[in-house]
């Protein structure tokens, strides 16, 4: 079975207390992500990762405080998360939705993958894009749930279950690498 990972949104900005956008508790998965993307590496499994990539006055800032804006140190890839580029696909978005942005899709459809497996941030809002997104498109989905963050676990909460009714398999990263 071919198999994808997909580390969403491993950024400076959203992982560590002094980024633009923390989200809380986030550094504690970073180990996690980092364990993932390296298995991945080493077994020629393929890792996408998305990446938000702002300019400075982008529309998306009417709702969430400037994060990630593209060239800064924020918008950078934590270093524990960085592969060599040949073993780690890097998408730039402007938007939640990842699938928003073509390359997304392309980069989908020439790995075609049969099984996809799904960590990062935020739990409800772009981990939830990547995953509907992959359902859409017919993939099995693995969400590898200690190496996923939220803003609200309410939300969170209740993303994970729907995620459950659709089929999408809730593992731990012990489970995965």
């Amino acid at each position: 079975m071919s198999t994808v990972f997909f580390d969403i949104d491993s950024q400076v900005d959203f992982l560590y207390p002094a980024g633009a956008l923390y989200v809380p508790g986030a550094e504690c998965i970073v180990p996690a992500i980092a364990r993932l993307n390296r298995y991945a590496a080493a077994h020629g499994i393929p890792v996408v990762s998305t990446a938000d990539a702002h300019a400075e006055n982008d529309v998306e800032f009417r709702q969430w405080p400037p994060h990630c804006i593209a060239g800064t140190l924020g918008q950078r890839k934590a270093a524990e998360t960085r592969l060599d580029p040949a073993r780690q696909i890097v998408v730039e978005k402007q938007t939640v939705d990842v699938f928003l942005c073509p390359r997304l899709g392309q980069v989908v459809e020439e790995l075609n993958p049969e099984r996809c497996v799904v960590y990062g941030v935020v739990t409800e809002i772009c981990v939830y894009y990547a995953v509907k997104g992959l359902l859409e498109r017919g993939k099995q989905v693995v969400v590898v749930t200690d190496a996923v963050r939220e803003l609200q676990p309410e939300d969170a909460a209740r993303v994970l279950g729907d995620f459950q009714s659709a089929g999408v398999n809730l593992v731990r990263a012990a489970d995965v690498a």
